[in-house]
């Protein structure tokens, strides 16, 4: 690192934000950030060019570690960039502020849906957003597996993971495993990565990060004695959050799994269409957790469900940026990352055939899902897709 980048690094490690301007900041990102993962290039328009709350080292070591956590990326670039700028309170404000306009609209729409879900144009609609829901997981199989494509034993991994699924072993199992066989075959030396310098003593936590952790386990504690079905779904979030590795659709086949296969909360197509609606909300598509939460237990139950499904990360991040150092240049951590984010590329295979067998196909629908993968592969926009899709839908499968 040059003396320059250590300057910079110095001077923005020494700047408090004040939390409520970074919760407005990131409140405005927010209610753009459609893309996922592309939202990141405007995190960093924000956080680096435009205000110099970080230097471009340091968010360039954030996105690495944000890669390498559990979580949506985005929202957890988000996150480190307010708690480097702001500390713990400046963290949950860009968290809460980059995710609320995401939360807001996708309550609405499962308002909406939940109300109106047997009208003949809804069911139209819904017909054609299934197609193009089974195009963008089938999509995001296709890009994580050419991630790994050149890699043999990863690419073991993932079939092994797909069968295990399809086999009915719990993907939370699969993940395990799969990190222990990354770091039995996998574990070579780390790749270098940007550095990042810490502020503070490396390897403390603060106070409050303890403090954050046992308000948020008293909370999931409040609601076993208050409400069991609430308590089971946060618990619930809580576990498909924490082992959410690869960003935002890692989380989807643990929730169709925990939602769809073990409690039967709803059917295969319901949660399709409330991926569907993820589609066109801003933020990452773990905001299905609204969805699911309202179905579920209303308004209490969309609450509960959106806390924990971002909670676990949140606390993850917090807790690894002091150790991040290490964590880098460890072989064990390389290799259990490796091994898990191949065991992605299986579990999206299955659900994408999951998804593909609740669909009842014909050549329109075929076609309509040809056009919604070319139109992937071009890089048009995910939100242009939808509403084109949506428009379309009502047309054609009336």
């Amino acid at each position: 690192m040059t003396k320059e980048h250590l300057h910079q690094e110095k001077e923005a490690l020494d700047r408090n934000v004040p939390p409520i301007r970074l919760f407005l900041s990131f409140l405005q990102l927010g209610i753009t950030a459609f893309g996922g993962p592309a939202m990141i290039a405007h995190i960093r328009d924000l956080s680096v060019t435009r205000n110099r709350w970080l230097s471009e080292e340091s968010f360039k070591g954030g996105v690495v570690l944000c890669q390498s956590l559990p979580g949506a990326t985005a929202m957890q670039v988000a996150g480190y960039v307010g708690l480097r700028a702001g500390a713990l309170r400046g963290a949950f404000a860009s968290y809460a502020g980059f995710g609320l306009p995401a939360f807001l609209l996708m309550f609405a729409l499962s308002v909406f849906y939940d109300g109106s879900r047997e009208m003949p144009l809804v069911v139209s609609l819904f017909h054609g957003l299934q197609v193009i829901v089974v195009a963008i997981v089938a999509n995001a199989t296709f890009l994580f597996g050419r991630d790994i494509a050149k890699r043999r034993v990863d690419l073991l991994l993932a079939p092994a993971a797909a069968a295990l699924f399809w086999l009915g072993v719990s993907p939370i199992a699969v993940i395990v495993c799969a990190a222990a066989a990354g770091i039995a075959f996998l574990g070579g030396p780390a790749p270098a990565r940007p550095s990042t310098e810490q502020k503070g003593n490396p390897g403390r936590l603060p106070r409050a990060v303890f403090a954050f952790m046992f308000l948020a386990g008293a909370a999931v504690a409040a609601l076993y004695f208050a409400d069991r079905k609430l308590y089971q779904l946060a618990a619930l979030m809580l576990r498909i959050d924490l082992f959410a590795f690869g960003g935002g659709f890692a989380s989807v086949p643990l929730m169709f799994h925990e939602i769809v296969n073990v409690k039967g909360w709803m059917d295969g197509t319901t949660f399709m269409d409330g991926i569907a609606l993820g589609q066109v909300t801003p933020g990452p598509i773990v905001i299905t957790a609204t969805f699911v939460g309202y179905l579920v237990g209303g308004i209490p139950g969309s609450l509960v469900a959106t806390a924990a499904i971002f909670t676990p990360s949140f606390i993850v991040l917090v807790a690894a940026t002091p150790f991040f150092d290490r964590m880098k240049g460890s072989k064990y951590f390389s290799g259990a990352t490796r091994g898990v984010l191949a065991s992605f590329v299986g579990l999206l295979f299955y659900i994408t055939i999951r998804f593909s067998a609740a669909v009842p196909w014909n050549a329109v629908k075929v076609l309509f899902g040809l056009a919604v993968i070319a139109a992937l592969a071009k890089k048009v926009n995910l939100l242009y897709i939808v509403l084109a899709g949506a428009v379309l839908s009502v047309l054609l499968f009336r």
